[in-house]
């Protein structure tokens, strides 16, 4: 008798097909699948890479939308022991050459979709990749392409045989791995293992689930992610919705009236997304016409602003924060609401109390801990058995991550009375004016809150005398008086400066009306560019 039991991806399994065989997933306009029948599609889906060539070790690449394949792919690739990669589609044509090439991808499932882009990738990666194509349906016709397409996945996946071996081996055999989108020249890989994925799985739901206010995360949610599955795999909580046994809908290509529609036709009740998205959906055409009333929504990626905290709660929208990165898979706080108070906005938009097994401290630029006494700031710094050990082939960026034992977020932070974290700023985009640290996310909240105003980004501007000081852009409503806005936001600002609740050296000294805010591949606001534009203009 062996007593060893290893935590694989497989592991995640056991459960849902013991006490929810018959649950649903679906993909939108491509199918409805029981969870015994997507386990009998990983088979497949290994056994057809396997007959390619497909081994331990081997790493395979997935360029899709949001569907119930990439759902296998999360799945199968890793069980058999290969390394998911999930490319960013978002990236440059050259980004994602170089994510090919460093991840050293071998085999490269492609929909149909995404082949002209792939084919200007392609054409800068030095190593050879075999290349699969994925399609919605068999009369889709494969473009005519310059590459080489060696097979289609569904044919393929047919002539599989219809049982897989699924092997054994060491949990901290590499899974997964993926490229973060910051300021650098070139991305950075982080890799995962199955134990870290598996342990992640189980801090999502050990956090999310005992939450007594009515956000907890349950097994009658029906679960939709609004999150890119190239992102951080999805937040993980396909894995989570996948071992709670959940009816899970996946949306496809994101289009805001399509999902409002989805939320509303299939009763989605727990979804998760960055605020940029949130703001599109509760603005779509489609979201006047459904209620929502049920649904809980995860916010994370950047801070969410009370502006539009207000108007998802106005909707009946469940809306709070979460925080993490991509290096901590990403779970690290979600917020924790009061039960007897779930009005409390305040509360929603603090980033949240450790998720289990987190340890996090705010520290000074010695590594000593500031006072927890919610007004002392300093850098987040973490420890739990499920952050990334190393970025991928580049140990200098490891190191610095990991100095002194610790990860290094990056945010800067404080820590409430109640042990909740609120996340102040990024060190790179803190404000330093006068020698005074201006958050910009407290600006941020506070010009959000003020009727007319879309979004808002606050930056720091090169100033010959203060170093920097703040300045603020912001995209108005479509109806809005654009003339009269920043003296409205104005208006808001010098309210919490008279009632101490903001520094008066925290004024900006100017506020631009801008038709739209830079992003990143993920969505989020691109505030390195933002003051490039600035400062160019």
């Amino acid at each position: 008798m062996n007593a060893d039991f290893s935590l694989l991806i497989k592991t995640l399994l056991t459960a849902p097909l013991q006490t929810a065989p018959n649950q649903q997933i679906i993909s939108d306009g491509l199918g409805l699948f029981t969870y015994r029948d997507f386990v009998c599609r990983l088979h497949r889906l290994a056994g057809a890479l396997s007959h390619e060539g497909v081994s331990q070790g081997d790493v395979v690449g997935v360029m899709d939308w949001d569907t119930h394949r990439y759902l296998e792919c999360f799945f199968a690739v890793p069980m058999m022991g290969a390394v998911l990669h999930t490319i960013n589609i978002r990236l440059s044509p050259a980004q994602i050459a170089y994510t090919i090439d460093h991840a050293e991808d071998d085999v490269i499932l492609v929909h149909v979709d995404f082949l002209p882009l792939l084919e200007e990738a392609m054409a800068m990666v030095d190593r050879s990749v075999r290349l699969f194509v994925m399609r919605d349906a068999p009369t889709d016709q494969v473009e005519i392409s310059k590459l080489d397409i060696e097979g289609i996945v569904s044919s393929m996946m047919a002539a599989a045989p219809p049982v897989f071996d699924f092997p054994d081996f060491d949990e901290n055999l590499r899974a997964t791995c993926f490229y973060t989108t910051g300021t650098t020249s070139d991305p950075k890989g982080v890799v995962y293992s199955h134990r870290q994925l598996v342990l992640h799985t189980m801090g999502i739901l050990s956090t999310f689930g005992p939450m007594a206010a009515g956000n907890r995360l349950h097994n009658h949610d029906v679960y939709m992610p609004i999150t890119p599955m190239f992102h951080v795999h999805g937040w993980g909580f396909p894995y989570a919705a996948t071992m709670l046994g959940l009816r899970q809908i996946y949306p496809g290509r994101y289009q805001p009236d399509k999902l409002v529609q989805l939320i509303d036709r299939h009763g989605v009740t727990f979804s998760h997304c960055v605020p940029t998205i949130l703001h599109m959906l509760l603005t779509c055409d489609a979201a006047a016409e459904v209620k929502l009333a049920k649904w809980k929504v995860v916010i994370g990626g950047s801070a969410l602003p009370r502006g539009l905290a207000e108007a998802a709660l106005a909707r009946g929208i469940n809306v709070f924060s979460a925080y993490g990165l991509s290096e901590t898979c990403p779970l690290l706080t979600t917020a924790h609401l009061d039960p007897a108070n779930e009005s409390d906005v305040a509360a929603r938009l603090k980033a949240g109390r450790p998720a289990a097994m987190v340890e996090l401290r705010v520290v000074d630029s010695q590594m000593r801990d500031v006072p927890r006494d919610g007004v002392s700031t300093g850098e987040v710094v973490v420890r739990a058995p499920w952050l990334t050990e190393a970025y991928l082939k580049n140990a200098d960026a490891t190191a610095a991550l990991w100095h002194g034992g610790y990860m290094h977020t990056g945010d800067v932070g404080r820590i409430e009375a109640d042990g909740s974290l609120m996340i102040t700023d990024r060190l790179k985009d803190v404000i330093k004016s006068g020698g005074e640290w201006i958050s910009s996310l407290t600006l941020e909240s506070i010009a959000s809150a003020v009727d007319g105003v879309a979004e808002v980004a606050a930056i720091g501007i090169p100033h010959p005398k203060w170093g920097e000081r703040p300045r603020l852009l912001v995209v108005p409503l479509e109806d809005a008086d654009a003339e009269r806005l920043p003296a409205f936001i104005t208006a808001a600002l010098e309210a919490e400066i008279a009632a101490g609740a903001l520094s008066k050296w925290a004024l900006p000294e100017r506020i631009d009306i801008v038709a739209e805010l830079a992003r990143t591949s993920v969505g989020k606001i691109d505030k390195k560019r933002l003051r490039a534009q600035v400062t160019q203009s």
